[in-house]
């Protein structure tokens, strides 16, 4: 029977849930506003290269911030960062460098979390965290989809902006600026939840204020968890899930509008099926595969790649529902075992902070090179269906390598099942 995660962690969860919530209908609301102003293609998958782009710049600097301040203070005013960046949207700013202010925010926001996980939950119970957290974070995904979906939809602005010249006897400056105000609510509600989480208890050295050393130190500490055996395979994965991820979110988004001909804000909608998808494969992870065995997931990868290949032979809307559902749910039975082995190993290397912060930066280099090729390749007018097919043979010969590599591997190199909190300065 299971063992109770530790208190806090579920308002964890909640607060975590709707500021990812926020941010991916935000991105719905953005990509609106910039079809609106009648702006190219490929600046739609910028809006995450931007933001992305902080993760990898800031990666030295957000891992010792994460150790030094208390989790939680540093996670409410990182949405403060979040929901100025939306403020610069509601008045008018160019979207791409709102879009990199979200990133900052963001870049602080995912050490400071998943380090506190890692501090307050057993090394026995990573994998079932996990499975929360993915389920929470993709539960966002689809509740935030569908509500960017709705946001953007013609009813919402129309009525939204009635509303407000009946009520306030004002004028929204443009049509999707009361989709922006209710998003803004919404991180709101995130901020005030992280008040009252707990301090693990944690403490680190401090870290040097210089910024060569702190450069120094991280690209060491990267270095060590990817040459660690266990650290650099789950790595290899999860980077390489986050940066398929990335790209695929715009490209399903593409698919759906040329493929099976649907407007934007049902489009989003069908993003919600690899949602419910991922959600199913987490928890199923989270239930039926421990720590010990979380290589055993590898050859799910290659399945992936399949499916996503296949998938973008898909030409009817009854087909695309189940299919993308099954994508998702393959994705979530890869990346909650390798997430879990990642902080395993990070922690017993690293600080939580910092073992976080190499993660981010490796898995948001994936995202940028995922993103920027995928804008290239929109730039350069290839087909989507070939575009998705490319994607998903590249996924099938990248797992098939790391699967190869891990055969070679001795007996020994399994992660033991015991562990404890992080150590204290």
């Amino acid at each position: 029977m299971h063992q109770p995660l530790p208190a806090g962690f579920h308002r964890l969860i909640a607060a975590q849930f709707f500021s990812s919530l926020a941010d991916n209908a935000l991105l719905i609301v953005t990509i609106a506003l910039l079809q609106a102003r009648g702006q190219p293609a490929w600046l739609a998958p910028m809006l995450k290269f931007c933001s992305t782009a902080a993760y990898v710049l800031l990666g030295p600097l957000v891992g010792p911030l994460a150790d030094a301040l208390p989790k939680a203070r540093l996670m409410a005013w990182t949405n403060g960062l979040k929901a100025l960046a939306l403020v610069g949207l509601m008045a008018g700013l160019d979207p791409l460098p709102c879009y990199a202010l979200l990133g900052c925010g963001a870049a602080a926001y995912a050490p400071a979390k998943y380090g506190l996980v890692t501090e307050l939950v057993p090394a026995q119970q990573l994998v079932r965290a996990n499975a929360w957290i993915e389920v929470s974070v993709v539960g966002a995904v689809l509740l935030g989809t569908v509500c960017g979906g709705a946001l953007v939809s013609a009813l919402f602005t129309h009525e939204a902006g009635l509303a407000l010249v009946s009520v306030l006897g004002w004028a929204a400056p443009h049509a999707l600026w009361p989709a922006l105000a209710a998003l803004l609510a919404v991180y709101g509600l995130s901020a005030v939840l992280n008040i009252g989480l707990p301090d693990s208890g944690a403490r680190y050295p401090a870290a040097s204020p210089r910024l060569a050393v702190l450069g120094r130190q991280f690209f060491q500490a990267n270095r060590l968890l990817w040459r660690d055996p266990q650290g650099g395979l789950s790595l290899a994965m999860t980077t390489l899930f986050w940066g398929v991820g990335a790209a695929l979110q715009f490209a399903v988004l593409r698919w759906a509008q040329q493929a099976l001909d649907l407007p934007l804000s049902q489009a989003s909608m069908l993003q919600a099926s690899v949602a419910v998808g991922v959600v199913l494969g987490a928890s199923a992870a989270g239930r039926f595969i421990p720590l010990a065995q979380a290589h055993r997931v590898l050859p799910v990868g290659a399945l992936l790649g399949g499916l996503i290949a296949l998938t973008a032979l898909v030409d009817h809307r009854a087909l695309a529902w189940p299919m993308l559902a099954l994508v998702g749910a393959v994705g979530g039975v890869l990346v909650v075992p390798m997430n879990a082995l990642l902080q395993h190993r990070g922690l017993a290397l690293l600080t939580a902070g910092r073992s976080i912060a190499v993660q981010n930066f490796n898995e948001n280099l994936s995202m940028l090179g995922m993103l920027g090729a995928y804008a290239g390749l929109l730039a350069l007018d290839v087909p989507i269906v070939a575009l998705l097919m490319l994607m998903g043979g590249a996924v099938v010969l990248l797992v098939a390598a790391f699967v190869w590599r891990e055969q070679g591997r001795s007996a020994d190199a399994l992660p033991a099942e015991a562990g404890g909190k992080p150590r204290s300065a």
